[in-house]
């Protein structure tokens, strides 16, 4: 694994408490099945998330300082100092310099702008030996190979593919391809120089062979309607993959998308800024081999197994996450959110912190849980909003948690052998809101040294149920099961350590004291799991 220059501030939060800048704020309420409603709510104010020492982590700026800034190139481009390549079946012709035409496959080797129209059964190949940059614009172009990719970046200084406004284009590569070694291209569009993609066009692009689009540098998607259909990989950056616009759509049968360097510092990430992502994956929908950073832009996602999944870290600053089918639905060694809105639905853990394949990492046997086998990660809510529905655990952490602010939702499982919390090292609540509802052989709740107060309490109620928490008359929260339930643990502003709360479901009430934990584990802990 790669060196991090985030890797300390992260090991000394998955252990101790946080120093966050904290003040109050009311949660709407809404009648809407697992929705929460409570008198007030903590969330944080602070820019950054702090340890003791001051050293800033978990957060999208801390993030993105520890990779490479993503090399987004210029899309504009002049029509009056170009070449045209008039596509016309299985041949071209060139009007300017630069493009040679050799039967049905065009080459560029010189740095310039190349305006692509028409049709082409063959292929398109950049081989430029100067490190000028290559514009490809695509107007009303449609090339599909027989042999390989259909556009093909051999050598350039930097690659930009144009989508021109309001043109239809596509890129088509064949079923199978004669060089299949290690480094050989693997792609509909492949380059192996960093590339970027934008304009106001579209492009449909189909992986026949393995992936759709792959740069074996970095990749970035500025604008444009992107549409990728890939028997592999959807969109693959080997350095990075970002994405600030446009709207994006991958149906792929590996991973929709994807970077894959853990060998070289700030490498091996995903950065999502802006844009539209619609994704569908036969595994992943995101796989990166360090962090994923998520600060904008909408994004949803149905996956086979994890919905998002980093090595390292996967901050949430901000933005729309929907992950609306998957095996597990967040999984990293260090995951935050600290604004935006998540939704997760998964088979099995909604959100799982574990140490990473490329981790070494190993787990610290005895303390947190019941001497349960404790990695060094940790899950951490500052704000925003996150729902999960879990079949199996709903938030687990095999490290550490914490939440200081925004709003917690789980709807947890149906069975016993799994619960809605599930934390292996510290689990404090310092701020914000958290509602679990699940199961009740496996409950958990948090610390008692969590500086919020909280409630935990075996009642059961089917789906659609009313659960109210009274402190005498007043109403202190009230959401609404989306499930059958038989273990509620609550935590807000208006709950305070030592004092009895009544949890009311549909009209029948149960008592508990904040800051015990009554059946199940409790606070005590469990045994090892994955």
């Amino acid at each position: 694994m790669k060196p991090r220059s985030i890797l300390a501030s992260l090991s000394s939060l998955a252990v101790g408490a946080l120093l966050v800048g904290c003040g109050a704020t009311g949660v709407e309420s809404t009648a809407a099945a697992g929705t929460v409603s409570a008198a007030s709510s903590a969330s944080t104010s602070a820019a950054t998330v702090t340890t003791a020492t001051g050293d800033a982590a978990l957060t999208v700026d801390a993030a993105r300082a520890a990779n490479a800034s993503p090399d987004a190139a210029d899309t504009a481009w002049d029509a009056a100092s170009s070449t045209t390549v008039t596509l016309t079946g299985d041949a071209a012709s060139v009007d300017g310099a630069g493009a040679t035409v050799d039967s049905a496959t065009v080459t560029i080797a010189a740095g310039g702008t190349y305006v692509l129209t028409g049709t082409l059964d063959g292929q398109v190949v950049v081989d430029s030996a100067s490190d000028d940059e290559v514009k490809l614009v695509l107007s009303g172009a449609d090339i599909t190979s027989g042999t390989g990719p259909a556009i093909s970046v051999v050598d350039a200084g930097e690659a930009v593919v144009v989508l021109a406004e309001g043109s239809d284009n596509s890129l088509t590569d064949a079923v199978s391809y004669a060089d299949t070694g290690e480094d050989a291209p693997n792609a509909a569009l492949y380059s192996t120089s960093d590339l970027t993609i934008g304009g106001a066009g579209s492009l449909t692009v189909t992986g026949r062979s393995q992936d759709g689009i792959a740069s074996v540098d970095g990749l970035v998607i500025s604008g444009g309607t992107l549409s990728v259909e890939a028997a592999d990989d959807g969109i693959r950056g080997k350095d990075h993959l970002a994405v600030t616009g446009g709207a994006v759509t991958v149906d792929a049968g590996g991973d929709a998308l994807k970077s894959t360097n853990d060998t070289e510092a700030e490498s091996g990430f995903i950065d999502i800024s802006g844009g539209t992502l619609t994704l569908s994956a036969g595994t992943d929908g995101f796989d990166a081999a360090t962090d994923v950073v998520i600060s904008g832009g909408a994004v949803q996602v149905d996956a086979l197994d994890d919905g998002v999944h980093a090595e390292f870290s996967l901050v949430i600053g901000d933005g729309d996450v929907t992950v609306t089918h998957s095996y597990e639905g967040l999984e990293a060694q260090y995951i935050a959110l600290t604004a935006g809105k998540v939704d997760i639905t998964a088979e099995d853990d909604g959100l799982n912190v574990s140490a990473g394949t490329g981790s070494d990492a190993a787990p610290q046997m005895g303390g947190g849980r019941g001497g349960s086998g404790v990695v060094d990660g940790l899950a951490l809510v500052t704000g925003g909003t996150l729902t999960i529905d879990a079949g199996g655990d709903g938030f687990d952490s095999n490290g550490s948690a914490e939440i200081a602010g925004g709003t917690v939702v789980v709807h947890g499982p149906l069975t016993d052998g799994n619960g809605a919390l599930d934390v292996n090292g510290t689990f404090l609540v310092t701020g914000g809101t958290l509602v679990a509802v699940g199961s009740a052989g496996m409950a958990e709740a948090p610390d008692a040294e969590s500086t919020q107060g909280w409630i935990q309490a075996q009642t059961s109620g089917p789906a659609g149920a009313t659960i109210q928490i009274l402190s005498g008359s007043d109403v202190v929260a009230e959401f609404t099961a989306a499930k059958d339930f038989a273990n509620v643990v609550y935590s807000g502003a208006g709950i305070a350590a030592g004092e009895e709360y009544a949890i009311v479901v549909d009209g029948q009430s149960t008592t508990a004291t904040a800051g015990t934990a009554t059946g199940g584990m409790g606070g005590g802990g469990r045994g090892p799991r994955r």
